[in-house]
């Protein structure tokens, strides 16, 4: 994919509503290896209320050492949170892309999160 249409791309995904609606236009991409990877991820999110807040996760089985299948969360974004964060997210773990550039590649400013 040339910079110019990931850059399309990444702009076009940030005008949507929610991570559900970004996850169906990646699916959409005319890029078959964003679709696949898009694809792959249908059914891996989880809404989880914490702390008063309405989390989005991503949840994957994996197989660890022992052979035996463990569950990992990962935290994404809250819900109605900028959808940058799930687009950034998506390159990154798709594409081992830095979630930097791919604000920067909309136009935005990332913000380190902050340590506890």
């Amino acid at each position: 994919m040339q910079h110019e249409q990931f850059e399309a791309l990444v702009k076009s995904l940030c005008e949507k509503e929610n991570l559900p609606q970004a996850l169906e236009a990646l699916k959409a991409c005319e890029d078959t290896d964003v679709a696949e990877a898009a694809a792959s991820l249908a059914g891996q999110f989880q809404l989880a209320e914490i702390e008063g807040e309405r989390r989005i996760y991503h949840v994957s089985v994996h197989e660890n050492d022992e052979g035996q299948e463990e569950e990992y969360v990962e935290y994404i974004m809250n819900d109605g949170d900028d959808v940058i964060k799930f687009v950034a997210w998506f390159f990154f773990a798709m594409f081992e892309m830095k979630q930097k550039d791919v604000y920067q590649t909309a136009g935005r400013t990332y913000q380190q999160p902050k340590r506890k």
